[in-house]
């Protein structure tokens, strides 16, 4: 859909069926118009229920749920940081026992270049983690209070200030012509940040 002035109110329309309904044997009205201010006012308001003081445990469970791929890779980094030091640690045992110290020295020397890489990956994902300003659950929870509820932010932030909100939140909507109502989803990218 494409945002459209119509009798001094701003819209949503979407006029394009020979492009995509058409071609995919979709029923779709030659013309589709939806006020904004329809739209906005219940979708501020399930953004800030969704957030809300009662509700803000469940979706701070959820912001958790949609960032594990750093957690993920930390837990990878590590887990290899440790497998290197039982490695280095079998082979200084091997050299101990009167392994062919040649030999030893070769397998200490890739081992130790596995754990570097090991360790820079380790400080990349925390360094971007810093420098991302990801905030913890306690500061979430701290700012939305601060705020007075997400609701009231919403509804006083000027538009630029709001469509940078919902695409940061990844939210989609979509309008389904015959029931006339709007599906709102949002889907967070692992690196929502302050």
């Amino acid at each position: 859909m494409q945002g459209n002035w119509n009798n001094g109110r701003a819209h949503y329309r979407c006029r394009f069926p020979n492009e995509y309904a058409v071609a995919n044997k979709l029923d779709h009205p030659l013309t589709v118009y939806i006020r904004e201010d329809a739209i906005l006012d219940p979708l501020d308001t399930w953004l800030a229920e969704s957030l809300s003081a009662s509700s803000v445990e469940q979706s701070l469970m959820e912001l958790d749920a949609s960032r594990p791929v750093n957690d993920l890779q930390i837990e990878t980094a590590r887990r290899s940081l440790e497998e290197c030091d039982r490695k280095l640690s079998r082979h200084r045992a091997a050299l101990e026992a009167g392994a062919d110290p040649a030999l030893v020295a070769q397998w200490s020397r890739e081992v130790q270049a596995e754990r570097a890489v090991a360790e820079a990956h380790l400080a990349m994902i925390g360094s971007q983690q810093t420098a991302g300003g990801r905030m913890g659950r306690e500061q979430i929870r701290d700012v939305v209070a601060a705020l007075g509820g997400l609701l009231n932010v919403l509804r006083k932030a000027a538009p630029e200030d709001k469509a940078e909100v919902y695409r940061e939140l990844g939210l989609t909507l979509t309008y389904d012509h015959e029931t006339q109502k709007v599906l709102a989803e949002v889907q967070t990218a692992p690196t929502v940040c302050a």
